[in-house]
């Protein structure tokens, strides 16, 4: 009985890093507030993280497209994540994509110290391109979770988040006023018909 009770005790305590990736609109802050929600009813100690340049909703909430939220804790850097999360079994991470490249290591500690680590985060920015630490973190994930929006110009699944505003800043806080979601052909569309209007 006592062998059992330790075998069930390392199963709980089993460290993993899950990543919700995809375009902006596509549920991703909503899956991991689901999951989150999921990790609290089982009775599991839960830490929610955000970064802190990101205050569009909520100063202290995580709150997804669709007004789902859940408490959270803003911090300034990645770092901090760790000085926060002592004795947790869950720790969720929404917009990782605004983190420091720090991000990565502190989801491998996290995920090595037995914590289960979720992560929610944009996987291109609106270029096109990998978003900041997201495809390292991907990349050393054992699960990784791809959500689409709805292209709103063909009703085709949309992994693009096309920027409206002609800025080419790479982080650019803003919701549908700023981007929208679209498919390939038609971020292509858009991108090609931009660069003839501005030639």
């Amino acid at each position: 009985m006592h062998f059992l009770e330790n075998s069930v005790d390392l199963i709980h305590k089993r460290g993993s890093v899950e990543v919700i990736a995809g375009s902006m609109f596509s549920g991703k802050t909503e899956e991991l507030i689901r999951r989150l929600k999921r990790a609290k009813i089982a009775g599991l100690k839960v830490e929610i993280f955000k970064p802190a340049i990101d205050n569009r909703y909520s100063e202290n909430m995580v709150v997804s497209h669709d007004d789902r939220s859940i408490s959270s804790s803003p911090v300034e850097n990645a770092s901090m994540i760790l000085l926060l999360t002592s004795d947790v079994d869950v720790v969720g991470i929404d917009e990782a994509q605004f983190f420091d490249n720090a991000i990565v290591d502190v989801c491998r500690i996290l995920a090595n110290r037995g914590v289960r680590v979720v992560v929610a985060g944009l996987d291109m920015d609106f270029a096109g391109k990998p978003f900041g630490p997201m495809p390292e973190i991907m990349s050393t994930a054992e699960y990784v979770t791809k959500v689409h929006a709805i292209c709103v110009e063909c009703g085709n699944h949309a992994n693009y988040s096309y920027r409206i505003a002609d800025d080419k800043r790479v982080v650019l806080l803003g919701e549908k006023d700023v981007y929208k979601p679209l498919c390939r052909n038609c971020y292509n569309r858009k991108n090609s018909d931009r660069e003839d209007n501005n030639s």
